[in-house]
């Protein structure tokens, strides 16, 4: 073990060194291999570096634990299969430095909760199991066995069982996730929300609704052979880097991309791939045909203007449409009346590109349809999924060669969370399913997803909070609100590798338990375990870590889950807890008879690049529908009012983190260095709202939910080429804006993607996000604000009177 005991002596620049310059026109190339570089060295070592990346998305290896890109097949893999955010998440994991009980005992929770997210992050990994006593202001240390007796006499002393939230990360194996929702239904309850219930929730219900299962149609093949390719709302080059790779080559092949995005991103404009000679010397490859920077919002009215006029030149897939559809004809006839003026004011495209656009599926033989957050975060997230699924049913876009639907997930195995079982409102089959194999009942009620969750927390009906993974509180909306509804619970779990500011919004008890990582090698029962996971086109592959842990007391997460259920529930319905927590087999021999395709898991799954789940519309051209068939939707067009002097926000990540994780604070594809609290705004709007480009404001919130103001302060004004009236800021600082109650219909997704906010003057004093309100408190500083100060009402600025 390193020396060093935590990044105590990190300084944190701070928005006092922030510095704009020129964005980037392109994406990786050389800089992002020497940058890459830069940031694991320092953290991991030459050793520790050099292992970890030979072993990372190979076949003998482990899985990213960032995004849930698809590798490519075993034998046409890069000795380098990795991305520089990849590399940067493993740096972070693989990480030399150590917040030890030594470093816990100098800082008190209070002085942490002052630092800035990225500070924390770089004190090293957690090496003992932590509790915070009532009263105290210290975490300390506490042995496993003491921590799971902790847990399990406050689940048992609960009320009902519907009172205690398991909440799930979408990092988690899919061994451990399997015991996990094990556990929560022998306790007795489906309260089982995860990350995707804030993220891709939206494409869940869709298409589970359109097409009878919520995944990918489509394989990295169709990807390659496609001729026409639509991202829409993703931005590949930060969330997705190694997707850039496949879509290079699909461009070779000939492929058209059309990109459908408010902001112009490097990434969507050009890849210089650093495995490739033009991508070091050369130009590299331009990514996007057309682009098409459209209004936040405008998506639902932008895909039903493109369906219209397919269907007025006839362009469709006539066979397909009537040997595998229903709802055609009353989709055709409500597009046909689709309003060009209503489309060019909601989309703030020409009524020319919009045609473009249609002319270039009308040309395409297979055309894929890619989506992440842009789309699922609106109001009309669901909505706005199944108009894309009509386009490709009504051109037969499923289930053939080159072409099909493919929601790019945003972490390493939120799918594979899923099929194992994570999830509040699970179906009966897989109820059946478990109830036969470990002979009890689960329950049949659903259970809360995240946004009930913090409101039960925050009413008092719930009152334990189990974080498997994740920085809950970061990740979630309204972040004062989150932080009271922990804040009122009687005990708090975080399952983590580091530390984040869950850990310091915390329930009377609260405990942090220590896991191994991705990076590093599970011994249990006298043998090196591995883990499963799903990536984003059904492919399910094994995971072996090759570093040694970072601390002799971490435990694995399926090690803790199990121990934490046998605390609890003992033998209670025979289940082995603690030959599920010493050999992973047992749990896949389980897996293998509960979930469906999976049987003979552990063989199939330990073959190099795994096994691909069953998938009926891209296999067969069947569908687990309502009707058994896929179904076309139709849904009225709303136009999203925007009060006069206000602008539509959408929350974003910068390239320097993923999800809540901050790796620095640099966005160079954006041009922004040294800092974080920046808004990107158009010129007119910047002049209309009465400022000037590097003016610092607060974002005001406006929800008409509730008289709650939001305010997220000190902003620098930065002018960006966006439409008009959409505006964009990072994430989490700005996640105190979005609204609890402002969700997706259909899915209860937060919409993120579509806050109303106006600009006003810096304030003296303002309401802060805990510990990341201020810029004195977010990037390192002391901040005199505390966080109960959260929300206040504030008179209307004066350009809204």
């Amino acid at each position: 073990m390193s020396k060093r005991r935590s990044g105590e002596n990190v300084t944190d620049p701070g928005e006092t060194h922030l510095k704009v310059e020129e964005r980037e026109t392109h994406a990786a190339g050389v800089k992002a291999v020497v940058i890459a570089a830069k940031h694991a060295l320092p953290r991991a070592g030459v050793v520790r570096t050099m292992r970890s990346f030979l072993k990372l998305n190979q076949a003998d290896g482990f899985d990213c634990m960032s995004c849930a890109w698809p590798d490519p097949d075993p034998e046409h893999r890069h000795t380098a299969e990795f991305c520089e955010n990849g590399a940067k998440a493993v740096a972070e994991e693989a990480d030399r430095r150590r917040a030890d009980p030594a470093f816990f005992a100098t800082h008190t929770i209070p002085a942490l909760d002052q630092q800035s997210e990225w500070w924390l992050g770089q004190q090293g990994r957690i090496t003992e199991p932590l509790v915070r006593r009532p009263g105290s202001d210290h975490y300390e240390p506490i042995s496993w066995d003491a921590a799971f007796r902790l847990i399990a006499d406050e689940l048992k002393s609960l009320s009902s069982p519907d009172e205690a939230i398991f909440y799930t990360s979408g990092r988690a194996s899919n061994e451990v996730a399997f015991a996990y929702q094990l556990f929560s239904r022998a306790f007795g309850t489906n309260n089982l929300p995860d990350c995707s219930n804030m993220c891709h929730e939206s494409t869940s219900v869709a298409l589970a609704e359109s097409i009878g299962i919520g995944k990918a149609s489509v394989s990295m093949r169709d990807v390659y052979d496609a001729e026409l390719i639509v991202i829409a709302g993703q931005n590949p080059g930060t969330n997705h880097p190694r997707m850039l790779s496949a879509l290079e080559i699909a461009k070779r092949r000939g492929a058209k991309i059309v990109a459908i995005n408010p902001l112009r991103e490097a990434g969507l404009i050009n890849f210089r791939n650093p495995q490739e000679v033009k991508g070091i010397v050369g130009t590299g490859v331009d990514i996007a045909d057309d682009y098409l920077q459209i209004k936040l919002g405008g998506d639902l009215a932008l895909f039903q203007a493109v369906g219209s006029l397919l269907v007025e030149w006839d362009a469709l897939d006539h066979d397909f449409i009537d040997t595998h559809t229903t709802g055609f004809a009353d989709w055709a006839a409500h597009v046909a009346q689709v309003d060009h003026e209503l489309v060019v004011e909601a989309t703030g495209l020409s009524w020319e590109q919009i045609t473009g656009f249609a002319e270039r599926l009308r040309a395409s033989k297979g055309t894929v349809w890619c989506w992440a957050m842009g789309i699922t975060q609106h109001r009309n997230g669901v909505a706005t999924i199944k108009e894309i699924v009509n386009l490709a049913l009504a051109h037969g876009d499923i289930g053939k060669r080159g072409a099909g639907l493919f929601p790019v997930r945003g972490h390493s195995n939120v799918q594979g969370d899923r099929t194992m079982g994570i999830w509040e409102r699970p179906p009966a089959k897989f109820l059946d399913a478990l109830q036969q194999e470990f002979d009890f009942d689960p329950p049949r009620e659903h259970g809360l997803d995240t946004v009930e969750a913090i409101r039960a927390m925050r009413d008092d009906k719930a009152h334990v909070f189990i974080g498997l993974g994740g920085n809950f509180l970061q990740a979630a909306p309204d972040t004062d609100i989150t932080s009271q509804a922990l804040r009122n619970c009687r005990l708090t779990v975080h399952i983590s590798t580091k530390l984040n500011r869950s850990h310091l919004h915390t329930g009377t008890t609260a405990l942090i338990l220590p896991t191994l990582g991705r990076t590093e090698k599970d011994v249990r029962g006298g043998k090196e375990q591995f883990v499963t996971v799903e990536d984003s086109v059904c492919s399910v592959h094994a995971s072996r870590g090759p570093l040694a842990p970072a601390s002799t007391s971490l435990l694995s997460e399926t090690a803790i889950i199990c121990g934490i259920a046998e605390a609890t529930l003992g033998d209670k319905y025979g289940i082995r807890w603690s030959a599920m927590a010493n050999d992973y087999d047992v749990v896949r021999e389980h897996i293998s008879r509960v979930v469906a395709g999976c049987e003979d898991y552990t063989q199939r799954v330990d073959r190099p690049g795994g096994f691909v789940m069953p998938h009926p519309p891209r296999d067969s051209r069947t569908f687990e529908t309502k009707s058994g068939l896929a179904e076309f939707a139709v849904s009225p067009i709303e136009l999203l009012q925007v009060p006069k002097g206000c602008l539509l926000l959408q929350t974003m990540r910068s390239h320097d983190q993923f999800n809540t994780t901050i790796y620095g604070l640099d966005d160079r594809y954006r041009g922004i260095h040294n800092g974080r609290r920046v808004v990107f705004l158009h010129r007119e709007d910047i002049a209309a709202a009465g400022f000037n480009n590097g003016d610092h404001v607060d974002l005001i919130g406006h929800w008409d939910g509730d008289e709650i103001e939001r305010v997220a302060a000190d902003f620098r004004i930065v002018e960006y080429d966006t439409p008009r009236g959409s505006a964009a800021a990072y994430y989490p600082e700005t996640n105190p804006l979005v609204p609890l109650d402002s969700t997706a219909v259909g899915s209860n997704t937060p919409t993120s993607k579509a806050v109303v906010i106006s600009l006003r003057p810096v304030q003296a004093v303002a309401p802060v996000a805990p510990g990341a309100g201020r810029p004195g408190a977010d990037e390192g500083g002391q901040d005199e604000v505390g966080a109960d100060e959260g929300h206040k009402r504030f008179p209307q600025p004066e350009h809204l009177s």
